[in-house]
């Protein structure tokens, strides 16, 4: 099991890179017309979507990368180098590819009322607060640690970190409006900036795994 104050970092990281008041103006689009019950149902639909994939790939990360071939180092300069691009994008008040494309982007804003039943899975979960980054940080916590209280104490940060994503997204609506666009692009700056340096040293830590020497 690792120290307590690497579970914090990974709660911190994962927060992050997640970035649910990123996620706020596309959740009300696509939940324009709903009621806050309904709003709240999809909150906690995505939310839910979130913590089950990540799960899911913590839990099968190690068979991932031995499909792969490749050793946690390795991944940890690709997960790396895919969080700091993340960051770019955040620091510059922008949406990265690596969460949507313009293209899923333009679909889900072209969706009819009745066709948003699963908009808290597809897009929001998936691929807007999931993607490679979040991802990529989840399995490597869990290669991180060995035993089963090390994954269990994982899993309960993503517990915790869900039911903060469900909250965000439930009150989507007074958030907006008491930021406004202006205090949701100053925190997502401060998140990326947050995320870049987290970034730099997970890649820093897989470049010193893959040869030794550096260390």
């Amino acid at each position: 099991m690792l120290d307590s104050l690497d579970y914090v970092r990974f709660a911190l990281t994962l927060f992050s890179i997640l970035d649910p008041f990123a996620a706020i103006p596309l959740f009300l689009l696509l939940t324009e017309g709903r009621s806050a019950r309904e709003r709240a149902v999809t909150a906690r639909t995505a939310a839910f979507a979130v913590f089950t994939v990540l799960v899911v790939a913590g839990f099968s990360g190690d068979l991932i990368l031995r499909l792969l071939g490749a050793s946690l180092p390795a991944f940890q300069v690709g997960g790396g180098i895919v969080l700091f691009l993340m960051a770019l994008s955040m620091i510059n008040a922008q949406l990265s590819p690596q969460q949507q494309t313009p293209e899923e982007e333009a679909e889900a804003a072209g969706r009819s009322p009745d066709d948003r039943s699963a908009v808290g899975v597809v897009p929001i979960a998936m691929p807007l607060l999931v993607g490679p980054g979040s991802i990529s940080a989840t399995i490597i916590q869990m290669e991180r640690g060995i035993g089963w209280e090390h994954k269990g104490v994982s899993v309960a940060v993503l517990a915790v970190i869900c039911a903060a994503i469900w909250l965000v997204l439930k009150l989507a609506e007074p958030i907006g409006e008491r930021l406004g666009r202006t205090g949701l692009n100053i925190l997502n700056r401060i998140f990326g900036l947050l995320l870049a340096a987290v970034a730099v040293q997970i890649f820093a830590n897989g470049l010193r795994g893959l040869f030794p020497a550096l260390g």
